[in-house]
């Protein structure tokens, strides 16, 4: 099997600047793209505007300064809205609330963030799955979506996950079901694979469980959803894990980047 090339190389990407998501299309008709950025503004385009890109790309979204575009999902126009942040706040809303707008856009306010907090993910509910919160000192929950109730959009959203100094903050959302597995990753690269099953879904406001340990001197940085060990290959479970290698560098790069600022 080949290992094929690193995305990196197709790609002409300006110094500083990292792929957020990929997204594998067969059509572009009727479908919206919706995107969150870190200080949570949201825009919501229609597919179809993308279907004739350039070779050196073409412009998503437009950004305020000291923005970052963290989250790209696909969606039929009608679906529910999780976004979350790293101080332990989710607001679900529906997406239709977010009118669609022209790829060259700014988007509108998806939630109203505190002056130190930020957005960490953003996820389309699917009532047969759950959301898993992770925190950076490896604990967190899955949580029924049924406990978010919808609000409007541009609220200040409820509380997901209580971020006392037991749990740290917010590092990733993600929606999983039981026969999904999880690899989650930590600034000195321990890897730590485990089955979504394995992890008690409970309530929202609280504060999670220990999902497994880390160092006093460690944080998780990246978590995945992964196949099962037993459907993927060798190079398959590799690769899987070196993505996600790369998601921790970006993070730890945007780290740096905010304690400058």
């Amino acid at each position: 099997m080949a290992k094929g090339r690193a995305l990196i190389n197709l790609l002409e990407l300006k110094e500083g600047e990292n792929v957020t998501s990929l997204i594998p299309v067969r059509n572009f008709d009727g479908r919206q793209l919706v995107m969150v950025t870190r200080n949570g503004v949201i825009k919501k385009t229609e597919l179809s505007a993308y279907g004739n890109p350039k070779k050196g790309g073409i412009i998503a979204i437009n950004l305020d300064e000291g923005d970052k575009l963290i989250g790209v999902k696909l969606t039929n126009g009608k679906q529910d809205i999780i976004i979350g942040t790293a101080q332990g706040k989710a607001i679900r809303f529906n997406e239709e609330d977010a009118r669609s707008m022209g790829r060259v856009t700014h988007g509108v306010k998806a939630i109203t963030l505190k002056e130190d907090d930020k957005v960490k993910g953003m996820v389309i509910v699917d009532e047969n799955a759950t959301l898993l919160t992770v925190c950076e000192n490896g604990f967190g929950k899955r949580t029924d979506f049924s406990a978010y109730s919808a609000q409007h959009r541009g609220g200040q959203g409820v509380i997901n996950i209580k971020t006392t100094e037991r749990n740290g903050n917010v590092v990733a959302l993600i929606d999983v079901r039981d026969e999904d597995e999880l690899i989650m990753i930590t600034s000195k690269g321990m890897v730590i694979r485990t089955p979504a099953n394995s992890i008690r879904s409970i309530g929202r406001n609280t504060q999670g469980v220990k999902l497994f340990s880390v160092d006093e001197d460690d944080k998780v940085v990246s978590v995945a959803r992964v196949l099962p060990e037993e459907k993927q290959t060798g190079e398959e479970t590799e690769e899987t894990i070196n993505a996600v290698k790369d998601n921790e560098e970006t993070s730890e790069e945007t780290t740096q980047e905010e304690d400058k600022e």
